[in-house]
């Protein structure tokens, strides 16, 4: 565990489940499924840092420790998307022209080994990168008492880069997993997880260390 992370369970103490959410982002076919449409542009680094087990392990441990399941999903592609929008950004409009994540397709729908359980709670739909903006992430957040927010999914320096750093604008205590999360290069991955994380992140583990922590291996002091 990396001294910035260790400095924070030593200031703010570890989870407490009943407190704590994931935040799950993107887990669409087209994202995650070998036969995905973005699939190739991530596959080495989601097969190098095994992306699905370890989505599997986080998910696991947090419905054994009693956490909060959030989806965090993107806007679904349709054809006619930005046509009345003044500035679409060039992946917003590639994302349309490719029809990723297309509106009642395959592509479009949750992977089949992450499909939601009936408390699982489904935001509605972020149309760039921040799962916050224009959805009602933050107040289902408040609802249930969250104020810990643990992220993983799809892609590491963005939605999940944006989502964290307006958690943590927002107030929450923000937790990245560096190997339950994947881009489409490792330069990407650098970014999110080595430059840009330690300034908004209150923790940054890999997979093994938050079981760890959940599971009372990993002795945090001041909890």
């Amino acid at each position: 565990m990396e001294a910035h992370t260790i400095k924070g369970f030593e200031r703010y103490g570890t989870y407490q489940p009943k407190r704590t959410g994931i935040l799950f982002i993107d887990p669409y076919n087209d994202f995650i499924h070998p036969d995905g449409k973005s699939y190739g542009r991530s596959k080495e680094v989601i097969e190098a840092v095994h992306l699905l087990d370890n989505m599997k392990k986080v998910i696991s441990i947090a419905r054994e420790s009693g956490m909060k399941v959030f989806y965090v999903p993107h806007h679904h592609s349709e054809p006619n998307d930005y046509i009345s929008w003044k500035y679409p950004t060039a992946v917003q409009l590639s994302t349309r022209d490719r029809q990723i994540f297309a509106k009642d397709s395959w592509g479009g729908t949750f992977h089949d080994d992450f499909q939601p359980e009936p408390n699982d709670i489904i935001i509605k739909e972020h149309w760039s990168q921040n799962g916050f903006m224009n959805t009602d992430l933050d107040h289902q957040l408040k609802q249930h008492d969250i104020d810990r927010v643990i992220l993983i999914g799809m892609i590491a320096n963005t939605c999940v880069e944006a989502t964290g750093r307006m958690a943590m604008e927002l107030g929450y205590h923000v937790t990245l997993v560096t190997n339950a999360t994947a881009a489409y290069s490792w330069e990407h991955m650098h970014a999110a997880h080595e430059l840009n994380g330690p300034t908004f992140a209150h923790a940054i583990l890999k997979t093994e260390e938050l079981v760890d922590i959940l599971h009372g291996k990993t002795a945090i002091v001041n909890q």
